[in-house]
């Protein structure tokens, strides 16, 4: 039957811990095992381990095979430690007495780091709560040792004295750790100076003072400015004059599409007068050079119909395109037919 060593969980939900058992493999995790040699608390700092170091060693020599997790618990606590030992016994390098006499002192010197880190664990938890709370956290087993003890003896002495001890020296008990809140205070005083580093923001203005240099030379970029305004002043008459006439909508014109009335527009054509001034060839070429695509249309008949849009005479117009065919004279559409 192959017999692992390994972990089974006990405990609650995100509070676990676990038994080191001997243990059939074919078993569940947490199922039945063959006996319970140990007990493992990753939860602690550092983690609590209990194990029969005497028992496992007599499991690991049976052939037992650990999991990685109980390997490495094994090597901390000495287990492989001794079999390593009991190896170099056996090949006659020393006697089994001087192996156990090698195996206890690396036992105690392990034991010692341990209690030292134990004893480290608990001073910077001290220093967290005087950190925090400037006192340090009472610990509730001697409390309730300390009320115990005021019970007995009130017990012993017959009456309501218990409870008179008791209220005197529950207070007792916080005065001593207040004694630290006065400089904790005093210690917070060296944030309130932080500020005061910011100071050499204030000089950032300092750096701007060049610029007063300045107004000496207005005078001379005034005069060079002057001209430029009288020659920019026709230009700014025409732009406003071309802001100020609207453009027409040259989908009117039977031919016109939207892409082709943006394509005159951006020719320069943007009202049905500016489009009957046009001769029939400049529009003839805007539509060329904007690619095949727009070589198809026959401006022919654009400038007629701008004519008589530009003048009012939509009746007139609208004859007129119920004669066209697609803004082509009827001569024009017979031929290509």
């Amino acid at each position: 039957m192959p017999v692992k060593i390994r972990l089974a969980r006990r405990g609650r939900t995100k509070k676990p811990y676990y038994h080191i058992v001997i243990a059939d493999a074919r078993a569940p995790r947490d199922g039945k095992f063959i006996e319970q040699i140990g007990y493992y608390n990753p939860m602690t700092v550092p983690a609590s381990i209990d194990i029969d170091r005497d028992k496992a060693y007599e499991w690991l020599m049976k052939g037992a095979q650990p999991t990685n997790t109980v390997r490495a618990i094994l090597k901390f606590k000495g287990v492989y430690y001794r079999k390593h030992l009991m190896r170099g016994v056996a090949k006659g390098s020393f006697s089994e007495e001087k192996a156990m006499e090698m195996y206890q002192d690396w036992i105690n010197a392990k034991e010692e780091k341990i209690a030292a880190r134990v004893e480290q664990t608990k001073k910077e938890k001290e220093e967290f709560w005087k950190m925090v709370s400037g006192e340090i956290k009472p610990s509730k087993k001697k409390a309730d040792e300390a009320a115990a003890e005021a019970f007995r003896e009130g017990e012993a002495e017959g009456g309501d004295a218990p409870t008179a001890e008791a209220e005197a020296a529950t207070p007792e008990a916080p005065a001593q750790p207040e004694a630290p809140a006065a400089p904790e205070v005093k210690a917070e005083a060296p944030a309130k100076e932080e500020p005061k580093k910011e100071e050499p923001a204030k000089e950032a203005p300092k750096a701007e003072e060049p610029v007063k240099e300045e107004p000496k030379n207005e005078e001379a970029a005034k005069k060079e400015e002057a001209p430029s305004a009288e020659a920019v002043a026709p230009v700014v008459a025409a732009a406003a004059a071309t802001a100020d006439a609207k453009p027409d909508d040259l989908t009117k014109i039977e031919g016109i599409g939207p892409a082709i009335s943006k394509l005159l527009n951006g020719a320069g054509i943007m009202t049905f007068a500016d489009l009957a001034a046009k001769p029939v060839a400049d529009v003839k070429q805007v539509l060329t050079d904007a690619g095949s695509r727009y070589q198809m249309h026959n401006p022919a008949t654009w400038g007629q119909q701008a004519g008589m849009a530009a003048k009012g005479e939509w009746d007139a117009l609208k004859k007129l395109q119920d004669e066209l065919d697609g803004g082509k004279p009827p001569v024009a559409a017979s031929e290509e037919e």
